[in-house]
């Protein structure tokens, strides 16, 4: 096969699974949830095997282990969750009307007179923006989104590709022709390690920067606290985003409970800007590194636009394929640099 036949049969392929994609995503959610819970646990179910235990039992343990943790949540920390989220969401007309009220003011005394910026115009385009988005995640996994699609398909799902794990990888090895095979086998690894490198290391950077958001806005007396910081938290995994949106919420809230007393509003902001601080500078390059080669922009962009398209299930396969794009990407740099078309030995 000719290197043009070649890229076009993986276009084709990219082309194809994409279109089914998009067409299967609102059932693919729990299959896809389980598939990335059985690679986060393979490691796991390896060490206990090496262990002496049998690997259905460990696959099993482990799928009893994330459901006893899933039922925790969702009995002590949701009702919690939708008890704030309910009472922000009552209270929200009068936060924002008190917040765009100040802003106004304080656009006034800049400019020395009457705004001429339409804050309700720009308020009102980023809500609709926002609410777009918020209706294609919605809408791109609203089908299976359900108590029974997450705690009966995903479970099965886990358990029997845990169990089937290294079997699966023996076949799709063997598909591969043996001239290629080392090749294509460095490339898995350099996507495993960065794939397993960022989301390992960012699920524990979101674990921490959630709790000590919860913990430090709760000791200040910040109004929905732990709603606040537990999104904070988890949008952390997105880099920047998190700690951003924790920020303008945060400091939203704040105004409209503690001004004109501008001390508080003030160590709002400082929580949100000493947690970015910790995390850039501190736990991400400890927990993540920088040897996962996956740019922050790459994947902010890569979460938005596969969250946009295929809704829930794009969020969860966005790093991934953003880790398997940049990988392919480096290594088709690394062989051009190294070709006669670089170097300029081909003939004339």
């Amino acid at each position: 096969m000719t290197n043009g036949r070649r890229a076009t049969f993986w276009l084709v392929l990219s082309l194809v699974l994409a279109g089914l994609l998009w067409l299967l995503s609102e059932v693919l959610l729990p299959f896809v949830a389980g598939i990335a819970l059985a690679y986060l646990q393979a490691p796991l179910a390896d060490r206990l095997e090496r262990l002496g235990m049998n690997r259905t039992f460990a696959a099993l343990l482990i799928v009893v282990m994330i459901m006893v943790a899933l039922l925790v949540v969702l009995l002590l920390v949701l009702p919690l969750l939708i008890q704030q989220l309910s009472q922000l969401a009552a209270s929200l007309p009068e936060h924002i009307t008190r917040v765009r009220g100040l802003i106004t003011e304080w656009l006034n005394w800049l400019q020395g007179g009457e705004s001429t910026v339409t804050l309700s115009e720009v308020l009102k385009q980023a809500s609709a923006w926002l609410t777009t988005f918020a209706h294609s995640l919605w809408s791109g996994g609203k089908a299976l989104v359900s108590f029974a699609s997450i705690l009966i398909i995903m479970p099965v799902v886990t358990f029997y590709l845990i169990v089937d794990w290294h079997g699966m990888l023996n076949v799709l090895d063997s598909w591969v022709p043996p001239r290629h095979r080392e090749e294509v086998r460095q490339i898995a690894r350099d996507i495993d390690a960065a794939i397993s490198g960022f989301v390992r290391g960012q699920l524990i950077v979101c674990l921490l920067l959630g709790l000590y958001y919860v913990i430090a806005l709760s000791l200040i007396g910040l109004h929905f606290a732990l709603l606040i910081g537990i999104v904070a938290g988890l949008i952390t995994f997105v880099p920047y985003i998190g700690s951003l949106t924790g920020l303008l919420v945060g400091t939203g809230v704040a105004l409209a409970q503690f001004w004109p007393d501008w001390k508080w509003v003030a160590g709002v902001v400082a929580i949100f800007l000493v947690g970015q601080f910790v995390e850039g500078n501190i736990i991400a390059p400890k927990l993540v590194g920088e040897r996962v080669g996956l740019h922050p922009v790459w994947i902010i962009f890569a979460m938005f636009a596969f969250g946009y398209l295929f809704g829930f299930v794009g969020l969860l396969l966005a790093v991934p394929i953003a880790a398997s794009i940049a990988v392919l990407f480096r290594f088709g740099l690394k062989r051009y640099l190294a070709s006669p078309i670089y170097s300029g030995g081909l003939p004339t």
